[in-house]
């Protein structure tokens, strides 16, 4: 399997999870403001949207992020490492509610980051970003309330790998965790997973 990927973006996602379950991947580096790989090849030919994440498995190219982590997921568990955890079985409330999470990073979260990483955005559309995240971040911070370490559970899933990559662009953009402490320590608990360190290396986002 070969994983494309801008350091930092969605697509560290996928690439935590590839390093949750080990085994032989490759990853590469895509310039999508130019549309071109790490190794010279035209990306718009891999994947004609031109975003990442991309995953090129067995003879075919399967493009966004929560089909991906789904397809990673229920991946691993055929190939018996179901006591990862990533992904619960389909057709179950637990399955159900990690897709909850993922749907709703992805249709909600991640948009409300636009704004930020948008040169045109005038201030006042910035600031009504940040608002925006922050409500956000409330409906997360309300789901870790009650004490579980992770976002659907006590089990690390598909869906806080993504819900963790995204909640980290506060960082970036000028938004203070303090306000969520529930959140930020399941930031910091994630963070602190050898894959994600090992991600995170790799990316060029930690020494």
């Amino acid at each position: 399997m070969k994983l494309y990927i801008k350091p930092g973006a969605c697509s560290m996602a996928s690439h935590i999870i590839l390093a949750e379950i080990g085994g032989d991947y490759a990853v590469e580096v895509v310039d999508t403001a130019n549309g071109e790989t790490a190794s010279g090849a035209n990306y718009r030919k891999i994947n004609p949207k031109g975003k990442v994440p991309a995953l090129e498995v067995e003879g075919e190219v399967l493009t966004e992020g929560p089909a991906i982590l789904q397809f990673l997921g229920d991946k691993a568990v055929m190939d018996g490492a179901a006591n990862l955890g990533l992904a619960p079985a389909g057709g179950t409330m637990a399955r159900a509610r990690v897709n909850e999470v993922l749907n709703f990073t992805g249709t909600e979260l991640h948009v409300a980051f636009g704004p930020l990483f948008n040169p045109a955005s005038t201030d006042a559309q910035r600031e009504a970003a940040r608002q925006a995240v922050a409500g956000k971040f409330d409906w997360l911070e309300a789901r870790l309330t009650d004490g579980r370490a992770h976002l659907t559970g006590e089990a690390f899933t598909i869906a806080d790998a993504y819900a963790f990559v995204v909640t980290n662009w506060a960082n970036f953009t000028g938004i203070a965790l303090s306000r969520w402490p529930h959140l930020s320590a399941f930031l910091a608990r994630v963070a602190a997973r050898p894959a994600v360190q090992r991600v995170l290396k790799a990316e060029g986002l930690a020494a």
